[in-house]
């Protein structure tokens, strides 16, 4: 039996998304179970934002050191040529 306590891992909350977007988009879900699917994608969201956030902090943290490294590396030679004397 699997943890619960674990989060999901995204292509596993991004699967369960969709099966509960198929199933409420069907409309065969019963009344009853419409609340516990929307309490199950409301998780399911949490752990795909969650992932998401996480790749766009790393990004923007070491992506963003280089790239504006490089940005600075870029202005010093705008400023080497464009100076005529």
């Amino acid at each position: 039996m699997p943890d619960v306590s674990s989060p999901l891992a995204y292509r596993d909350a991004y699967a369960k998304l969709s099966r509960i977007a198929a199933e409420l988009e069907s409309g065969e879900a019963d009344l009853d179970r419409v609340l516990p699917l929307l309490e199950e994608a409301k998780a399911a969201y949490a752990a795909c934002h969650e992932r998401i956030e996480a790749v766009r902090a790393v990004l923007a943290g070491s992506w963003g050191a280089e790239v504006a490294g490089a940005d600075a590396e870029q202005d010093d030679a705008d400023d080497a040529t464009d100076d005529p004397y």
